[in-house]
């Protein structure tokens, strides 16, 4: 008797557990990564706000845009990239910083993933991206906040030095002075 009033219990206590469950273990969102960038100077940054409730790896890489143009994914994807940040972002964010970036106009791309549980990716937006996101076998998601461009300027430039105005001097006495070959 006592086996099948335990047995009861167990699967009164199970079936509505079972039923709860899936609400406990938080799925991915697309929403749950979103990505912010700002150029300073030589720094490109990339504010990361994670609401996915776990710790993820990320990355933020920049590639080549020769006349500030995308180019296309596969190539991006290919050529892989040297100019990068990356590491772990924990619940809430933190931003990843690429400094002393040359001068140069570069698309700036963003990438998280899950480091346990369900694997899930996301990724920012960039035309192509998604057919090969099929090729992992994870949950990816393509962030809103797209793949953008961004120039990083050169250092000024010095202004040029000050040109005497001649006719200026020319009444003054100083031009000949200021250009020698007036002198008599």
């Amino acid at each position: 008797m006592r086996l099948i009033a335990r047995t009861t219990f167990v699967a009164a206590v199970a079936v509505p557990l079972t039923l709860v469950a899936p609400g406990l273990v938080s799925a991915a969102e697309p929403t749950d990564v979103s990505y912010a960038f700002e150029v300073s100077g030589s720094t490109v940054s990339n504010t990361i706000t994670n609401d996915s409730g776990s710790v993820l790896v990320c990355t933020t890489s920049l590639a080549p845009a020769p006349d500030g143009v995308l180019p296309p994914v596969e190539e991006v994807m290919r050529g892989g990239q040297t100019l990068f940040a990356s590491g772990e972002v924990h619940p809430g964010g933190a931003t990843q910083t690429v400094t002393e970036v040359p001068d140069g106009t570069y698309v700036v791309l963003a990438s998280c993933a899950t480091t346990d549980g369900e694997p899930a990716m996301w990724v920012s937006d960039y035309p192509g991206v998604e057919e090969v996101l099929q090729a992992f076998p994870a949950t990816a998601f393509t962030v809103q906040d797209a793949s953008q461009i961004v120039t990083v300027p050169s250092a000024p430039t010095p202004p040029a030095p000050a040109v005497p105005d001649l006719l200026s001097l020319l009444g003054s006495g100083s031009a000949e002075q200021a250009v020698p070959w007036l002198q008599p």
